[in-house]
């Protein structure tokens, strides 16, 4: 079974307090599962890898055995794919968790998406992050 994903990931700092944001839609294009969420203090890279992880999780809980993933952050994409290192600590501890999930699947792709295509992934992110800081 195919998924097709899209996350955001949100901090307000960098870093500061994150959140993040993912919806996961079958083949068909119909949303099966959304993930909006606070995860701490975080810089916006790390809560992009935070988002796609979680969505992985899900997805495998899911049972998928493909995942497509969309994301609005080309650092992302590119780390994932192989064609930029990751230089920072964390990042690599990250890329290597997303690494490791991926590899449970039979297949995956990832692309980058423009920002307004990524607005329900994003809100969701965002209204994790405005939960987390209204008190």
């Amino acid at each position: 079974m195919l998924l097709i994903i899209r996350t955001d990931g949100a901090s307000h700092g960098n870093p500061g307090p994150a959140a993040i944001g993912a919806v996961i839609k079958n083949e068909q294009g119909q949303v099966i599962a959304t993930i909006s969420q606070a995860i701490g203090r975080a810089t916006n890279n790390q809560a992009e890898y935070r988002a796609v992880i979680a969505a992985l999780e899900k997805a495998l809980s899911l049972g998928a055995t493909d995942v497509f993933i969309q994301t609005d952050s080309e650092l992302l994409e590119l780390q994932i794919k192989g064609e930029y290192r990751v230089r920072d600590a964390t990042l690599k501890q990250l890329n290597l968790k997303v690494k490791e999930l991926l590899s449970r699947f039979h297949g995956f792709g990832i692309t980058h998406i423009p920002g307004e295509d990524n607005e329900v992934a994003h809100n969701l992110a965002s209204r994790a992050l405005k939960r987390r800081l209204v008190p």
